[in-house]
């Protein structure tokens, strides 16, 4: 720890590249849970729905976040939900197993992909989002998570569970197609993200990810996922360890066996963890790059098994906990596992916080 006080964005950007720190920094924007913003920003709901984004991100200053992943806007006001039945992939998507493949024979090829890319236009939106962004955001730095950054292998979301399980074991060569066309697109993003650290207005580490681990590991083979999917990650991910930035990987489930090959492709950080499924912060600290030095951690407190169920005090003795761990041995923004939802106390949200003054021993 360093004693000289930092801005919200040096605390982040420092904790980025390995260099000390005054306090550990923390990550916002997964609250999921307007009644918890309106409370924290002393805001009536009418105020809120008159201007979401403004009274989340008061909510957060007040709390004194570093950073925003994201905001969370209910989908609208008679349920005060951030999801439904519709955002999250199902099954069926009534979609015929002969029309999935025929729509993979009909995707373009990856280096038609790459050939076609408006990295300036593509570059200039991304610009102008980020930066329009940052503005209303103040002195808490805007990071928003980059998902298929890198590379895609979770094409369940494009043709349902059942048929893309179904063309990864029967049509090979049609699952390698889906491996090299999300790694193709997946590096055009890096592209973009990687000009933006270069000019100075994305940080030195981005969230991306995929969930393809169940509590028990990953739903497909590993060695699928090592001959298909760990090169494209590894060709993906280039452009952002050209310029220092940290891609740090957004872990639900037992992502433990994926770890080797995903520090090989070039990962040098973790989001998570559900201690459940044996994604324990003790443990984990002792990984490290394929440069052998410390990852980045955004974590650890789970959303399952701690923050809905553990007292203020639990809670703070874990946030003690962690950054004890951590240190010497990772470099640790405090962060959650996933979305604080309702069933998160709000007490337990305040705890997390307060418990960020600790300087370990």
């Amino acid at each position: 720890m360093t004693k000289q006080k930092m801005t919200r964005i040096e605390r982040l950007e420092s904790a980025f590249t390995l260099k000390k720190v005054d306090k550990t920094p923390i990550l916002g924007g997964w609250i999921a849970c307007p009644e918890y913003i309106m409370e924290i920003a002393e805001a009536s709901a009418d105020e809120y729905w008159a201007d979401p984004y403004g009274v989340s991100i008061r909510a957060y200053d007040r709390l004194d976040t570093d950073g925003l992943i994201g905001i969370f806007v209910p989908r609208n006001r008679d349920d005060f939900r951030c999801v439904d039945h519709n955002s999250y992939a199902h099954a069926d998507f009534g979609l015929a197993l002969e029309d999935a493949v025929a729509r993979i024979d009909a995707m373009p090829s990856p280096e038609e992909i790459e050939a076609k890319f408006d990295l300036e236009t593509a570059y200039q939106n991304f610009r102008k989002s980020i930066l329009d962004m940052q503005a209303i955001c103040g002195d808490m730095l805007w990071l928003p998570a980059q998902w298929g950054a890198g590379a895609k292998v979770s094409w369940y979301g494009d043709f349902g569970y059942e048929n893309f399980f179904v063309i990864v074991g029967l049509y090979p060569e049609r699952a390698q197609k889906l491996m090299e066309v999300g790694g193709a697109n997946g590096r055009c993003m890096c592209q973009v993200i990687a000009r933006a650290v270069q000019e100075g207005i994305y940080p030195h580490a981005v969230l991306l990810g995929e969930d393809i681990c169940s509590q028990r590991g990953p739903m497909i083979s590993m060695k699928f996922l090592e001959k298909y999917y760990a090169p494209q990650l590894k060709y993906g991910l280039e452009p952002l360890l050209e310029v220092g930035c940290r891609p740090v990987w957004h872990c639900d489930g037992d992502v433990r066996p994926m770890l080797d090959f995903l520090i090989d492709s070039g990962v040098q950080g973790l989001q998570g963890f559900q201690p459940e499924c044996g994604m324990i912060i003790d443990e984990l600290v002792e990984r490290r790059t394929k440069d052998g030095e410390p990852l980045v951690i955004f974590g650890p407190l789970a959303v399952t098994t701690e923050l809905p169920k553990c007292t203020p005090e639990e809670i703070t003795r874990k946030v003690h906990h962690a950054i004890e761990v951590c240190k010497g041995k990772a470099s640790l923004i405090m962060f959650t596992g996933n979305t604080i939802n309702p069933d998160v106390p709000l007490a337990n949200i305040r705890a997390m916080y307060q418990a960020l003054s600790y300087v370990p021993k």
